[in-house]
């Protein structure tokens, strides 16, 4: 049964999408959350939650569209399909485990590490690294401080984290993104994608796609409105962060996986699932990308 969608007061559609409060994301979805171009029928509007929440959202089925984890997508894949742009993909980088600096990685191995959330891609990546490691889940934008307070030897570092660890003269003990890709024939490492309720219909799902596809490059094309609307997100990070940030995880690949990030997507959860973290009976061959 396909569901129906509340209307505004113009007869279209309202798709509610939910995405984390980071420049990346905020840069994806600018153009068809603003009306910078037309979506005949369709009327989007965000809904920022940190990534944690919206993986758990995504369970309950809640919002028509969502930034996910890629390590939380087969507990959601029986409602939701994954879009093949969105990607958010660590090519040569990835979330970090930082440290202040003459501290061990035996010391930090041995000690508590703060991590952003069990159903992360960055979780998943640690665990794939360091097999089984003691955690505390705290919120991302937290760890970097409560490194520096002495709560937490070390932390798994995700968002604009990635580079303003250095201003905190922090050293980093694991880039995950470049283990991945030394660990498989350099496949971009896969954090995050964008996933629609499958009880839309096909005919909604690949709208919506087309649509954050099209936002996605008007994004890349005309780059300075949907920048300075991204800063709004980045905890305080200046323009050359904003832009460097961005540039990180939004390129030709969040337009679309291309034949190696879908691989990749496939590896990581079947390693994952070799872990005991991830459900095994999900078949990564099952997993359908609309608009591909």
């Amino acid at each position: 049964m396909v569901a129906e969608l509340p209307l505004d007061e113009d007869g279209n559609k309202i798709v509610r999408i939910g995405h984390s409060p980071d420049p990346d994301d905020a840069f994806m979805f600018h153009a068809m959350t603003t009306g910078a171009f037309p979506t005949p029928g369709y009327n989007f509007v965000h809904e920022l939650q940190d990534i944690e929440t919206l993986n758990h959202r995504a369970m309950k089925q809640e919002l028509e569209v969502s930034a996910v984890s890629i390590h939380a997508y087969p507990e959601i894949s029986e409602h939701y399909a994954l879009m093949n742009c969105g990607a958010s993909m660590g090519e040569g980088y990835g979330p970090m485990v930082v440290c202040k600096n003459g501290v061990s990685e035996e010391e930090v191995r041995a000690n508590t590490i703060a991590v952003p959330g069990l159903k992360t891609s960055a979780y998943l990546g640690l665990r794939l690294a360091w097999g089984d490691c003691q955690v505390e889940v705290v919120p991302f934008d937290e760890i970097i401080p409560r490194i520096l307070d002495g709560t937490f030897l070390s932390g798994l570092i995700i968002h604009e984290g990635q580079l303003t660890y250095v201003e905190h003269d922090l050293d980093v003990l694991i880039d995950l993104g470049k283990w991945w890709n030394s660990s498989t024939d350099n496949w971009p490492m896969p954090l995050g994608g964008n996933v629609v309720r499958r009880d839309l219909g096909q005919q909604v799902m690949e709208d919506i796609t087309l649509y954050t596809k099209m936002s996605i490059e008007h994004a890349i094309r005309s780059p300075d409105e949907a920048l300075e609307f991204a800063k709004a997100w980045g905890r305080g990070i200046d323009d050359d962060t904003n832009k460097a940030f961005v540039s990180m995880y939004v390129n030709d690949r969040t337009i679309d996986y291309r034949d190696e990030g879908r691989a990749s997507i496939r590896k990581f959860i079947n390693d994952g699932q070799s872990l005991g973290l991830i459900r095994s009976d999900f078949d990564v061959d099952t997993i359908d990308f609309i608009g591909a």
